[in-house]
């Protein structure tokens, strides 16, 4: 098998047939996990607990199983039984469950192998995955799997840095405003943000219930449609027929690209419409005032009460200010004593404001008049989808200036409309840049609950961009 070409679709069809084992293709996960130590990619790598699985089931294991056998990596907000779960921080490098999220039951129920758990930013609150917590290479920050100088993106870090480096094919990160969809663009990874509410939120660490959601990253979107049907069930996914797709353009989301990023998404348009995509300019009035309503004023509201619930079922007995105490990020420690800690959000001429009031405005009126003016623009214009770059630039530095609020107020630009309407969201990679040579991504919107018609678009779509290059050592 050519690793740098496997998907999660042929590994388990490979297992299936008899032509390979999952011992053997645990073994060849593992061995690249550690030959990449230098992207900070992994927290926890299980070696042991990864190879008796895989012994397991080429042993006795249900060959019909749809990932049965097949290595994967889950974030480590995600609670793996028997695992630690730090959230990428350090008061809770100790913690380990004794049960899987539901969202990892249902995959390991499916067979996956586990083979460990990734590095991210820390506690979600971030896109660079500059993390001074923890690391296995030399310097700080989860590293790109196509540059070891630049970041992974956030804050699902080391999962998008693990599948872009070949490590495996697939896994689970967590999505707040972007948190799939960026280090999957910044790594030349697949993934879906699903509608909020989709999968089931237990047993990872939260930033907001409101906003927050698990998401499937893999090779191609064949691979995230896989894990998608793994954890809600349901019939497989026909990739769409191009001809009948619809999708609009908004002329807003198309500010502050770097070259590389215009020439791609303007190229990926034009090959669209060569493939019977039809695609129509619309506007989103009031798109920009509505998500700053409700962005920052939900996440860090809800950031306080939700982690107190989470730290309470840890049984760890920490208290969110001994969390906080120990957070090694400069940006994480300043965002949680800063804002989240006191209840407070940002307000004009470098004052501070009560949060409750404004949360309470966010949530009873400025999301559903957000969530009504997406409903409203799909609706009217007949849309499947809206089309945007992932993000506006490819990735940048890895270093303490990549985690500024300035870049993620960037790099979210495009991400955070949608996931704070909770509607769903694909990302697909469609080039290296011509001058940088690092992927960049297509992201499409779509409306909520209308996943599965995403995903079949995604389908049709990996056939027309194929899979990227691996990256070269």
């Amino acid at each position: 098998m050519d690793f740098d070409q496997l998907t999660l679709g042929q590994a388990a069809a490979g297992l299936r047939a008899g032509t390979v084992t999952s011992a053997a293709l645990t073994a060849e996960a593992l061995a690249r996990a550690k030959a990449n130590a230098d992207l900070n990619a992994f927290i926890t790598l299980d070696e042991a607990g990864a190879l008796k699985a895989a012994a397991a089931f080429d042993a006795t294991g249900d060959k019909d199983k749809p990932l049965g056998g097949v290595p994967i990596v889950i974030k480590d907000n995600i609670e793996v039984a028997g695992l630690p779960c730090s959230a990428g921080t350090p008061a809770l490098k100790g913690y380990v469950p004794r049960a899987d999220a539901p969202v990892v039951a249902k995959l390991r129920a499916a067979g996956a192998v586990i083979i460990g758990k990734t590095s991210m930013h820390e506690l979600a609150f971030g896109i660079s995955g500059y993390n001074t917590a923890f690391r296995t290479g030399a310097e700080f920050g989860v590293r790109n799997a196509y540059d070891r100088t630049l970041i992974a993106g956030g804050s699902s870090s080391g999962t998008g840095a693990a599948i872009g480096a070949r490590i495996v094919a697939g896994g689970l990160g967590t999505d707040t405003g972007g948190s799939v969809r960026v280090p999957a663009a910044l790594n030349g990874c697949a993934s879906l943000r699903p509608t909020v509410g989709r999968y089931p939120r237990e047993g990872i660490a939260p930033i907001s219930h409101t906003r927050d959601t698990a998401g499937p990253m893999a090779a191609t979107m064949a691979d995230v449609e896989l894990l998608d049907r793994v954890i809600t069930g349901g019939a497989a996914v026909a990739p769409a027929d191009l001809k009948q797709v619809r999708i609009g353009i908004v002329k807003t989301m198309l500010t502050h690209l770097d070259v590389d990023t215009e020439a791609a998404f303007q190229a990926a348009i034009v090959r669209m419409k060569a493939q019977g995509v039809t695609v129509v300019e619309v506007e989103i009035p009031q798109l920009a005032e509505l998500n700053g309503q409700v962005g920052f004023p939900v996440a860090l509201y809800e950031a306080y009460d939700d982690m107190v619930g989470y730290l309470a079922h840890t049984g760890t007995g920490l208290t969110i200010e001994a969390l906080a105490m120990e957070i090694a990020s400069p940006d994480v420690k300043g965002t949680y004593d800063g804002l989240v800690i006191p209840r407070k959000l940002p307000g004009p001429d470098d004052t501070l404001l009560d949060a409750k009031p404004i949360y309470d405005a966010a949530v009873k009126t400025a999301r559903p008049a957000l969530q009504a003016l997406y409903a409203r623009t799909f609706a009217d214009h007949r849309l499947d989808a809206i089309a945007f770059p992932t993000t506006p630039r490819v990735a940048i530095a890895s270093n303490p200036d990549s985690s500024s609020l300035e870049n993620f107020g960037l790099f979210i630009q495009n991400t955070d409309p949608g996931s704070n309407a909770g509607i769903p969201g694909i990302q697909i990679p469609i080039a290296l840049g011509t001058t940088s040579k690092l992927p960049i991504g297509l992201e499409l919107d779509g409306p909520a609950g209308n996943d599965r018609r995403l995903l079949a678009i995604g389908m049709a779509l990996d056939a027309v961009f194929g899979r990227l290059p691996a990256p070269t050592r």
